[in-house]
């Protein structure tokens, strides 16, 4: 998998695989303009938190070639126009910051400025790839505390290879279980209404040779009373201070699930998933979807044509569900007020 690169920058331009046609195809879009980067973060050609904050930093590349002569007020109006695509994942946000403060910290223009944010994003990719691993090694040796050596995962939406650029974050975890034997199966939550898990997920299982079995999110209580899931990971978009944390919607009924039958829940994502200026979920923007995600499959109305879809992307897990939130610098338990600052 770590072969098979679903964001590349080549010749100035950025080529993202189109994630809406998996799995039945495997197509590159390549992009040269700000605004076509910023249809495809809205459009979800790209997606998954991480993966969106590498293709925001491709994306001031871009508009960056074609403004050589860019004031501090044109980049700044250019990264708040990148970052309205998507306003739950704060990887978005914060990559574009990271950008625009490196500029102007060094003062930098024109070429030397395109050339210093290319490689930005190619050493945030590479950064990633170390990371997630040592997540997935910190997720490890918290459940060989459970006395088990053949792991039944259940994981939602997709937090693999294709949402993080490299080795994934909850899918990470699943990988490295596999790579190591330890994993007997990955229970894969369908995610409606964009059916992330069963396209992408079940497509990057399938490529590692993992074994795995989709099922539809309202599963998931028989599984957990059948005692057929031993522990839940899940990414994440946004983790407020108190733990909060927005994700794929449906992630909040699996956290409330495992609460109820004693199964431990946990959150996996990079330091730049943690919101630690906003005290809660209550302060995180729910980013409202079109309609016709609900009502119709690709072309076909599968509703009647007078219904109408209520169709919010995300929804926030209480912090006190969730058993522990692991980033690359190890994992917070307990009171999230107190013990997330100690791993950032």
């Amino acid at each position: 998998m770590s072969s098979f690169k679903p964001i590349q920058f080549k010749e100035n331009k950025l080529i993202l695989l189109d994630q809406r046609l998996l799995p039945s195809e495997e197509v590159f879009l390549e992009f040269d303009t700000i605004e076509g980067i910023h249809g495809a973060i809205k459009d979800m050609v790209v997606r998954g938190a991480p993966c969106i904050g590498f293709t925001a930093v491709f994306g001031m590349a871009v508009w960056i070639k074609s403004h050589p002569d860019f004031t501090l007020e044109q980049i700044t109006k250019a990264g708040n126009y990148l970052n309205s695509a998507r306003p739950t994942a704060v990887n978005l946000g914060y990559e574009i910051q990271q950008v625009i403060g490196h500029i102007r910290d060094k003062e930098l223009l024109g070429n030397e400025a395109f050339e210093f944010v290319v490689q930005l994003g190619n050493e945030k990719i590479a950064q990633s790839e170390r990371d997630n691993r040592q997540m997935a090694l910190t997720a490890e040796e918290e459940l060989d505390k459970l006395g088990i050596n053949n792991f039944q995962i259940l994981t939602h939406c997709n937090t693999g290879f294709l949402a993080c650029g490299s080795v994934g974050t909850a899918l990470g975890v699943v990988q490295n279980l596999h790579e190591k034997g330890k994993l007997k199966n990955c229970w894969v939550d369908e995610t409606r209404p964009y059916l992330q898990g069963s396209r992408l997920t079940a497509y990057e299982l399938t490529k590692l040779k993992a074994p795995h079995k989709i099922v539809v999110e309202g599963a998931a209580s028989f599984l957990m009373k059948n005692k057929m899931v031993d522990a839940i990971f899940t990414g994440a978009d946004r983790i407020a201070a108190n733990g909060d944390t927005a994700n794929k919607v449906g992630t909040s009924n699996l956290a409330i699930l495992a609460r109820h039958y004693g199964i431990p829940f946990f959150i996996v994502a990079p330091s730049s998933t943690f919101d630690l200026s906003i005290k809660s979920g209550d302060q995180i923007d729910i980013e409202l979807r079109p309609d016709s995600e609900i009502l119709k499959y690709k072309n076909y109305q599968i509703a009647p044509k007078n219904s109408e879809a209520f169709n919010p992307s995300f929804d926030i897990t209480d912090g006190e569900l969730i058993t522990g939130i692991i980033n690359e610098k190890g994992m917070a338990k307990g009171n999230y007020l107190e013990t997330l600052p100690t791993i950032l």
